[in-house]
């Protein structure tokens, strides 16, 4: 099977050996997303809301940028490094997903890249 790489100026480049996602068949891989805008390649500044809104902004360019889009998503990883903000996130990813929503694992961590607070990957499914 062959994969092809994704990538997209509307989310952050990767910040390490490795791409923004990597499609194999039908199957798209998505890489940890933290809080960096795009543009600037520097942290968000704000509350977990506002840092979880970059982090599911920049998988949104991401899905896009392989063709599909966060309805598409089968799979969803959250790791945060402090699962007090359990109910915060979840306000923001039900603003981002509509039922079926995909399944997901949510994991408390003790550090992110940059200091990030939250980090989310993802594996998307295409027609």
């Amino acid at each position: 099977m062959s994969r092809s790489i994704i990538a997209t100026d509307n989310a952050p480049s990767a910040i390490g050996p490795y791409s923004q996602a990597v499609r194999a068949g039908q199957t798209v891989y998505l890489s940890g997303q933290i809080p960096l805008d795009p543009a600037s390649g520097a942290m968000v500044h704000g509350d977990i809301a506002v840092q979880a809104r970059r982090v599911f902004d920049n998988l949104k360019a991401v899905c896009e940028a392989a063709g599909g889009s966060l309805s598409d998503l089968v799979r969803v990883g959250i790791y945060m490094t402090d699962l007090a903000h359990f109910a915060a996130v979840n306000a923001v990813m039900e603003s981002y997903f509509e039922q079926p929503y995909p399944s997901r694992a949510t994991v408390q961590v003790a550090a992110l890249p940059k200091g990030a607070q939250i980090e989310v990957d993802g594996i998307l499914v295409l027609d």
